[in-house]
Formats: structure tokens, sequence, C-alpha cells
């Protein structure tokens, strides 16, 4: 490609992304197929664009299908098509019958330790933290595959595509912790509701599991994050687990706060601030320990 070519391949890719950031596939699949005509079949961009457009056109396929079937119920078809265009993302992983026979068999092996109400709450919780990552890979347009599961490792998404920069993949593995921070509040709100030390136990294990993987190390999410993030931002990150850890005695910040530190002097920090990221790694970083901090108390409590 010449210069002009790329720039223009370039902008069309960025509008792409916003498009598809707004849920306008639409002007999303426009952009990308005109940035398709301008690089060369045989290329790594050519491909890349391609598997984007086919990945749009599966989406709106499926949505045409269902607009039209629940077309014929009038409002109740509406109000079906609305639930479901929230939830269905949610649900997709278990059509896969690699990710359905993974989370059995993950089941099983927490079953035969914990029982089966604790197992079933505990596949529950990381197979949404999961598709918190598979949800923020669709709204990229980046192709993945559905979550699998191993026992006493977790579960994961491969990525078929890389993130366009360092903000989208920090956001990508931040989407994860949100998520699964979504799913202790909802065992929380199941805890104080009944009563039940199990859902108490779910909560708590499912915000420790969600911190743990704040850890900006390696290829946890908190290390993706921590990409996006300057060496002020990070150090602003590792204050905020200091704090919270004086507050909570959550031993797991301390870690947080040490690879914070450690993190402070690598040099793969960009050159801007991305205040969003920050701000979802803090907030996680709170949130997640307050939750531990009041299921911890009820917990030691009831044993």
């Amino acid at each position: 490609m010449t210069l002009t070519q790329q720039q223009e391949f370039d902008a069309l890719v960025e509008h792409a992304k916003l498009a598809g950031q707004a849920r306008d596939w639409q002007g999303a699949r426009q952009a990308w197929v005109k940035a398709l005509e301008l690089v060369p079949p045989d290329s790594e961009e050519y491909r890349l664009t391609k598997t984007r457009i086919e990945n749009i056109d599966l989406q709106l396929s499926d949505k045409n299908v269902w607009k039209k079937w629940l077309a014929r119920l009038g409002p109740v078809g509406t109000f079906i098509l609305v639930t479901l265009s929230k939830f269905k993302l949610l649900l997709l992983g278990l059509t896969k019958i690699t990710t359905l026979f993974s989370m059995l068999a993950f089941f099983a092996v927490y079953w035969s330790i914990f029982g089966w109400r604790f197992a079933a709450g505990f596949v529950l919780c990381i197979y949404i933290h999961e598709m918190g990552h598979v949800m923020a890979l669709r709204r990229y347009n980046i192709a993945a595959s559905a979550p699998m599961f191993i026992p006493f490792v977790g579960a994961f998404v491969r990525m078929r595509q890389y993130p366009g920069n360092v903000g989208e993949d920090a956001r990508v593995g931040l989407a994860g912790p949100i998520w699964g921070l979504g799913s202790a509040v909802v065992a929380w709100l199941a805890a104080i509701t009944t009563g039940l030390p199990i859902w108490f136990a779910i909560a708590h294990t499912a915000a420790w599991l969600n911190l743990f993987n704040l850890l900006p190390i390696w290829q946890l999410d908190g290390g993706r994050g921590f990409r996006a993030l300057t060496r002020k931002q990070r150090g602003i990150a590792g204050a905020v687990a200091i704090a919270i850890w004086a507050l909570t005695h959550q031993t797991i910040l301390l870690l947080i706060a040490l690879g914070a530190g450690y993190r402070l002097f690598s040099r793969d920090y960009p050159a801007d601030d991305d205040n969003v990221v920050l701000m979802q790694y803090a907030g996680l970083i709170v949130l997640l320990s307050m939750l531990m901090m009041m299921t911890d108390r009820t917990l030691r409590a009831s044993f």
C-alpha cells in the first residue's frame, strides 16, 4: 500500500471500531468493506479484515432471523427480543459442545470436593467472568473461541486476533473481573436474602478469584489492564491497593501493590493516560475487597 492508502485504511479501521462500539453493525461493516478494498489479498490485514466482516455478517444474520420470528408475536415478541439481546451472549458459550463438556468436567471435580451447590455456583461465576471477555471481544470485532474450563486452573478464552491497541486489550482484560464482580454481588444479595452460608461462600470465592485476576503480572487480567496505564497511573493503582488493604486487611491487596510497584520500573507503559482503565481497575479493587471483607465476617461467624 502507498502511504495515502495506509492512512485511509487506518482511518476506516478506526471508524469501523467506533461504529462497533456504538453497536452500529451496518456502519461498521461498510467501513470494513471499504478498508478491505485497500489492502492486498495475500496480506495479513486482508485476512483479518475479512474475518471481521464475516463475524458481523454472522451477527446480523442471527439478529434478522430472531426479529422475523418474534415480530409475529407483536408486543410480546418485542419484549422477548429486547430481553434476549441483553442475555443471549451470556448463554452463547453453552451452545458450544467443547465449552459445555469442559464445564461439566470442571463441575464434577469440584462437586466431589465441595458438594454440588458450591460447585454449581463456583462454575457459574467463572463462566460469567469469561463471558465478560467474550462480550468485550465481540464489541471490538475480535474473533475468539468460546470459554474452556480446566479443573484447578480455571477457564480461558483464546483470541484468534490481537486487539488493535493496549487500550482495547486492557478493556477486554478487565471486562472479565467486571462481569465477575456482578456475579459475586448477585451471590452476596442471595446470601443476605436467604441467610444461607453457601451463598456467602460462593460470593467470597468469586470476589477473591476476580481480585486475584487483578494481579498486574503475566497474562492475568490485571497485567493486561496495567499495559494501558502510565507510570503515574500505576503508582495511583498501587496506592489504592495499599489504602484498601489498610481498611479491609485482605492480604492479596499487598500482592497487587507489590506487582504495581514492580511495574513502575518496567518500560512498557504508554505515553498517554487512560483514565477509563484506571477507574475500572481501581474501582474493581475497592468493590471486590469490600465484598470480601463483608462475606469474610459472616463466614467466620457461621463456622
